[in-house]
């Protein structure tokens, strides 16, 4: 085996994670939970649902069928031309999923957070076992709830025509996070009750290692991309180091080391190529390079919304006159060129009841309803628009929905149920 050198894990980093070429591909993850109405407490299996989806043969538009720790089915389109293309791919192959889970009395729930059942794993791959684990090591109980009760909607996006529009583009995803995580907030109930959050998904996944989940874009940096990737890599806490190179053999979940450390030569054996790129899937930003931007932050939505932030984002990045507009008014929101922390807590804490972020949302979403017609979409357009009526200009997100469903409950219930969240570590792990 070859040990890598620090040189070597950025010159991957470089060459790999942030290759450049002419925007416009966009594709989208899509994670959901899937509930029973007959016994809505219990897990629906992975046995089971794999048997189901198995029997249906493979979606229509080639989309893949991976599952999460929890069970959580996520549908994961490919890279096509425009928003037009990836959504009525996985509309078709989302559609074909869930005609089949309709017939056996199973449903995708609607919400980013599960809130009545207790997380359960139900892989029993390696990785996960090391991953809860390492989670368990370093008091950090938002992660089982984290691997097995959260379902998110991912956007990827191209990185940029060359270096100097990656930086563009990279920063103007991460000022676009919080606008994002308010907007689509919808995991405001939890064990049944109110969290005092409205995208309780989010705080979960932050109180989770800060190595690894903390954004790669801080304040008062002024690296490339790149360098600032590879950093935040090295930095990070290796959760397990697989027996044989990427990911054969017994694991040794937290071995006590950062990436650095074992790159330096402190881990059992030399760092292989194969465990960089197992190391960097273990990584959790809000937005990870992956040879494009994989935008993390968002939550998933009831079913007629899914479109919505694929549209929103591919528009404000990849059409000219809504990427001008949507810079400024995020520069204007982030008072600079990077979020601060405490606005991404704002976000998912108050949602678009934040004027500041509701200002800035309602300005990106017009550019983006005006934009889609000139990129193909105009139906997407029409979503767009009818999401921001429904939510963005009334302060709203689809965590109100779930909020005004509920029964009132005792003020001090609320309260302990925002404490729980908390007691998780909220802020950033160790």
């Amino acid at each position: 085996m070859v040990q890598m050198t620090t040189a070597d894990v950025h010159e991957y980093i470089n060459g790999v994670c942030f290759k450049t070429g002419p925007p416009g591909k966009v594709g989208a993850e899509t994670e959901w939970l899937v509930t029973d109405p007959e016994q809505p407490t219990t897990p629906v299996t992975v046995d089971r649902l794999a048997e189901l989806l198995e029997a249906c043969g493979p979606p229509p538009a080639g989309s893949r069928i991976t599952f999460e720790p929890g069970g959580q089915i996520e549908l994961s389109s490919a890279a096509l031309p425009g928003p037009a293309r990836a959504h009525e791919a996985l509309a078709r192959d989302l559609d074909h999923i869930r005609k089949t889970l309709a017939d056996a009395g199973l449903y995708l729930a609607e919400t980013a957070l599960d809130p009545v059942r207790p997380p359960v794993r139900q892989l029993r791959l390696p990785r996960y076992a090391a991953m809860e684990r390492f989670f368990a090591n370093h008091r950090h109980p938002s992660g089982h709830t984290m691997m097995c009760s959260t379902a998110s909607l991912q956007v990827c996006l191209d990185t940029g025509a060359d270096a100097a529009d990656a930086r563009a583009r990279w920063e103007l995803v991460h000022r676009l996070g919080p606008v994002l995580v308010a907007a689509f907030a919808n995991s405001a109930v939890w064990r049944g009750r109110p969290t005092g959050w409205k995208s309780t998904r989010w705080a979960i996944w932050a109180a989770t290692d800060g190595t690894r989940t903390r954004p790669v874009l801080e304040p008062h940096t002024d690296r490339d991309p790149a360098t600032a990737w590879a950093e935040y890599a090295l930095a990070a806490n290796v959760l397990a180091i697989p027996e044989i190179p990427g990911g054969g053999g017994q694991w040794a979940a937290d071995p006590g080391i950062t990436l650095a450390d074992w790159v330096a030569g402190d881990g059992p054996r030399p760092f292989t190529l194969a465990d960089l790129e197992l190391h960097l899937t273990t990584l959790f930003p809000p937005v990870r390079p992956r040879g494009w931007w994989e935008l993390r932050m968002i939550d998933a939505l009831p079913l007629q919304w899914w479109p919505v932030p694929v549209a929103l984002a591919a528009a404000l990045t990849d059409d000219h006159r809504a990427r001008a507009v949507a810079e400024e008014a995020t520069e204007r929101l982030c008072r600079g060129a990077v979020p601060d922390p405490t606005l991404w807590l704002r976000s998912a804490r108050l949602g678009p009841v934040d004027e500041e972020i509701a200002a800035c949302a309602r300005v990106c979403f017009e550019a983006a309803t005006e934009a889609l017609p000139r990129m193909g979409a105009a139906e997407l357009a029409q979503l767009v628009d009818a999401y921001a009526q429904r939510y963005v200009r009334r302060g709203l997100c689809p965590a109100d929905d779930a909020l005004g469903a509920l029964v009132p409950a005792p003020r001090q219930a609320d309260e302990r149920s925002a404490m729980a969240v908390h007691g998780s570590g909220l802020g950033g792990g160790s």
